[in-house]
């Protein structure tokens, strides 16, 4: 069940316990919203500005939907606005569909390259929540850990975290199982030095995922 939020709500200073998510007002009742709910203590502000989903450990979520892409540069202006004017962890998640393919390779630049963000694709917001989800999973598993460093201890990859690993250039389904079974997660593959990827996935392949993710 959704509730409003006693959390702080001054940019840039909000306080999210272990466990909970505070969303922006506009995603209540939304597919991503319903999916959240009974996983994860969801909150919702509608004082949260740019960002669209506040974690534990300075973390926020932007997502970018796959109509925002169709629909112009206003969402460049959103991140950059962020990136420019925050100091929190910033986590980008965008719809990659099948409209909204022919934008991502434009996305990908922007936010990993000029802005120095974690981009993670998703097919739909059914894919996005479970990956919020894993993310508050594993900060309330150990509260001190960095978010991007968050461990999943003897767990097999969840579908959405498969699939998101497996849309890097360069990694099919055996290489993205292999590196979730080294790394654990997507957040400590953010995290890894080139030289460790390609221990796992050879040279090639992890220049290309270190590309990919690094901020």
């Amino acid at each position: 069940m959704t509730t409003k939020a006693n959390f702080p709500v001054t940019a840039g200073s909000i306080v999210v316990p272990y466990g909970h998510v505070v969303g922006n007002e506009k995603w209540r009742g939304s597919e991503l919203a319903q999916r959240l709910q009974g996983k994860v203590r969801l909150t919702f502000e509608d004082g949260l500005g740019l960002v669209d989903f506040h974690l534990s450990n300075r973390t926020c979520i932007l997502l970018v939907s796959e109509a925002d892409l169709v629909a112009g540069d206003e969402f460049k202006r959103r991140l950059v606005k962020f990136r420019n004017g925050s100091s929190l962890k910033g986590i980008v998640i965008v719809e990659k569909t099948q409209i909204s393919d022919q934008y991502f390779l434009g996305v990908q630049k922007l936010v990993v390259l000029e802005l120095g963000m974690v981009l993670l694709p998703v097919a739909n917001q059914g894919e996005a929540s479970q990956l919020i989800i894993q993310l508050v999973r594993e900060q309330s598993r150990d509260g001190r850990a960095n978010p991007f460093c968050g461990r999943q201890r003897g767990q097999l990859a969840e579908p959405a975290v498969l699939q998101a690993v497996q849309h890097i250039p360069g990694v099919g389904k055996t290489k993205a199982l292999l590196l979730l079974q080294r790394f654990g997660s997507i957040h400590r593959l953010c995290n890894t030095p080139v030289q460790e990827l390609e221990r796992v996935v050879g040279q090639t392949v992890a220049q290309q995922i270190y590309t990919f993710l690094h901020s």
